[in-house]
């Protein structure tokens, strides 16, 4: 029995040993991969299915985004009523994103209910007809949304920063307008839906309470189909930044706060710099008790909010620092903020400060494998960019390791203020 009368010993999250648990996977009869986590307590699973169907894959603006979205939206034997009121009498959710590689169809639903819903979602990826009724509606509520996001210099920032670092063309720095919603046709939705959903690339991801002939029924449902396994590799795109730094753009005349942000090109995972910098940002903007928001919310009271964060790219990304401050302090944030860079490149973090950062990151890492959805999702970061299980343990080794004196040298690689765009928006 435990002495109830001693507090348990603390241990600091650094010291776990922190294991990845393995997925399981087959091969649909079309090739198609299957990764799964069985694993839970409650009688719940998620069916995912990944499509290369990202706005990289499109030939004009925001076909990709709307085909996703009016996916559900009606086939020749439902309506988007019918359909919504089907998955909704299961208890079930489907949902859909897309993303600039990928897109995805992703249901949540009680395991028992899978025989029922599995055919429905056959039927959405094989026999969706677009209707020009929903089609109207799309684009009638995408432009009363954008409209309003434009009166939000967040949002416009947002926008911005992307084209400035990638360039107006790249699938990671173009951005939609009225205008392309008003040129918008069914057939270009159509001939997009049927080369990159019904006869396109796919990965699958199943997680939770799995059914005992799972790999049945998903090969029933999508194993017959033309689809096809993932590509060894997606096409990268040119970057072609814009040449000019530093903007400053009036948006909203009344507003009383601005955004900001700072960005500049960063190498990908596959860089060998890039997990020494996860830990750098982290220390410098990653976290609640971070560098900039000790200085810049706590100290200054600039802002409610500061962060920065490397983008979940697969190719090219960036290394970002978002905020919004009042308009008349925006220019001191930035000051602050390279003031911040500055102490890292001149000065070794202290050991303190260091193992904080090591047991926050390694409590975040706990958090993600707490549950078969958190699991899968960090196997499906993995795969989708072409890494293995050895990526996750390098993390770790890094988190535990990493010196003060390697993380001065990123900060004097790739803190250096004149390498950022620099955007504000009031």
């Amino acid at each position: 029995m435990p002495d109830r009368t001693q507090a348990p010993a603390i241990k600091d999250a650094v010291e776990f040993d922190l294991k990845l648990k393995p997925y399981e996977k087959f091969i649909l009869d079309n090739g198609v991969p299957v990764y799964n986590i069985n694993a839970g307590a409650e009688d719940v699973m998620m069916v995912e299915l990944v499509f290369f169907a990202g706005n990289s894959y499109e030939e004009k603006n925001i076909v990709a985004a709307a085909a996703n979205a009016l996916l559900k939206n009606g086939t020749t034997k439902r309506t988007a009523f019918q359909i919504n009121n089907h998955f909704e009498y299961y208890g079930s959710y489907l949902n859909r994103n897309c993303y600039n590689e990928t897109a995805t169809l992703t249901l949540h639903t009680l395991s028992k209910h899978l025989p029922e819903l599995l055919p429905v979602m056959q039927e959405i990826i094989t026999d969706s007809i677009f209707p020009e009724e929903e089609i109207s509606i799309f684009k009638q509520n995408s432009k009363q949304r954008l409209i309003v996001g434009l009166k939000k210099c967040d949002f416009v920032a947002g926008r911005l920063i992307d084209a400035y670092v990638y360039g107006e063309q790249h699938p990671y720095g173009k951005y939609s307008n009225a205008e392309d919603y008003d040129a918008l046709q069914r057939n270009e939705l159509i001939d997009f839906y049927k080369k990159y959903y019904s006869n396109g690339q796919c990965v699958i991801f199943t997680a939770g309470q799995l059914p005992s002939n799972l790999y049945q029924q998903l090969n029933d449902c999508f194993g017959k189909l033309p689809l096809q396994p993932p590509p060894a590799e997606t096409s990268s795109f040119i970057v072609i930044p814009a040449e000019q730094k530093k903007y400053r753009i009036s948006n909203d005349p009344n507003g009383v706060q601005g955004a900001i942000r700072l960005a500049q090109p960063f190498p990908n995972r596959l860089h060998p710099d890039f997990l020494k910098c996860s830990m750098l940002n982290t220390l410098f903007g990653g976290y609640f008790g971070s560098r900039l928001m000790s200085n810049i919310r706590e100290e200054k009271g600039y802002t409610y909010g500061i962060h920065s964060y490397v983008q979940n790219h697969v190719h090219q990304t960036a290394w970002m620092v978002s905020t919004e401050a009042g308009k008349d302090v925006c220019e001191a944030t930035i000051e602050e903020v390279y003031k911040e860079m500055q102490l890292l490149r001149e000065d070794l973090v202290d050991e303190e400060e260091l193992h904080l950062v090591r047991n926050y990151m390694m409590g975040v890492i706990l958090g993600d494998l707490d549950g078969p959805f958190q699991l899968i999702a960090r196997w499906k970061n993995i795969i989708l960019n072409n890494l293995d299980e050895t990526y996750f343990y390098k993390s770790i080794q890094n988190i535990k390791t990493v010196s003060a004196e390697e993380l001065k040298e990123m900060a004097n690689k790739y803190l250096l203020p004149e390498k950022f765009y620099e955007l504000v928006v009031v």
